[in-house]
């Protein structure tokens, strides 16, 4: 087991979590349910590109189960994505995410851009979700800081290089991550933070990363994971992005018992299903 770095300031636990105390206290993790208004996701394809989908998607994930609902304008897939600018993200989000919040349930905006997440946060969303962990724009973690709002911080990284001890990496990320946060002032229990299945990571090591997720307990903060629909359950089981349910269930329902509090998921009806049965049964253990 890897042991986490110091940090300058003790975290609560996730029943203290400003923005999710209930969801992260109950037996199961809460779902977030994935809204990519993009062209180019790897799993959709532009299917919620138009606002009125996009919509209809949002509605139909949270009949389904969903406690939260990320939305994001910009593919952040680690292979093949091409980055856009602040303003092209933002006419993506404009007519989706302002409907979206007034669907009632917390909405994270999935943006490494400060200025994305400042005029998100002011139509209503409430989580930051950096894929790179605070780590890409400068702005960010004064931003989180200023506002208060909470944060997931994802491990990343530019390339995947299979000679790592990528535990040690994504511990040493976090460690770095969390300097930038205490010194911004954001406050510990407004943190989450996310292995990042699939991002600068080998399919060997994503799954090395959820079979050991535990060890990240040792930060003392909520873990999200979010495998769904992952490159790395085709080199286990050849499959298309659409055809990985059952891989993403299984990586699921294995993360959860190793302390994650948070699934994002594209599949939530039956994400949410497999969790609460999986808690159901080990009531009875």
């Amino acid at each position: 087991m890897i042991a986490a770095k110091p940090r300058p300031t003790a975290a609560t636990g996730p029943a203290g979590h400003p923005v999710l105390p209930a969801l992260l206290s109950r037996p199961y993790p809460a779902v977030m349910g994935v809204l990519n208004v993009t062209p180019d996701s790897f799993s959709d394809g532009g299917q919620f590109a138009a606002p009125e989908h996009a919509l209809a998607q949002a509605r139909r994930m949270i009949a389904e189960g969903a406690d939260i609902i990320d939305i994001g304008a910009e593919s952040t897939r680690p292979y093949g994505s091409e980055p856009i600018s602040a303003k092209e993200e933002l006419q993506r989000l404009q007519p989706v995410l302002p409907d979206v919040v007034a669907l009632g349930i917390p909405v994270s905006i999935d943006s490494m851009k400060s200025a994305v997440v400042t005029w998100a946060l002011d139509q209503g969303a409430t989580i930051a979700n950096d894929v790179w962990g605070l780590q890409r724009d400068s702005g960010m973690a004064g931003l989180v800081a200023e506002r208060g709002t909470s944060v997931i911080i994802m491990h990343n990284r530019d390339s995947a290089d299979p000679a790592i001890d990528i535990m040690q990496d994504i511990v040493d990320f976090f460690a770095h991550s969390l300097d930038i946060a205490a010194k911004a002032g954001i406050s510990p229990d407004k943190i989450v933070l996310d292995p990042g299945i699939g991002f600068g990571k080998t399919p060997e090591q994503s799954m090395t990363a959820l079979a050991r997720l535990g060890e990240l307990q040792s930060f003392g903060l909520p873990l999200l994971v979010g495998a769904s629909r992952k490159r790395f359950i085709s080199t286990v089981t050849p499959s298309e992005p659409h055809q990985r349910l059952g891989g993403s269930i299984a990586a699921h329902l294995l993360a959860a018992r190793n302390g994650a509090r948070i699934i994002r998921a594209h599949d939530v009806a039956e994400t949410a299903q497999a969790l609460r049965v999986e808690a159901a049964i080990r009531e009875q253990e």
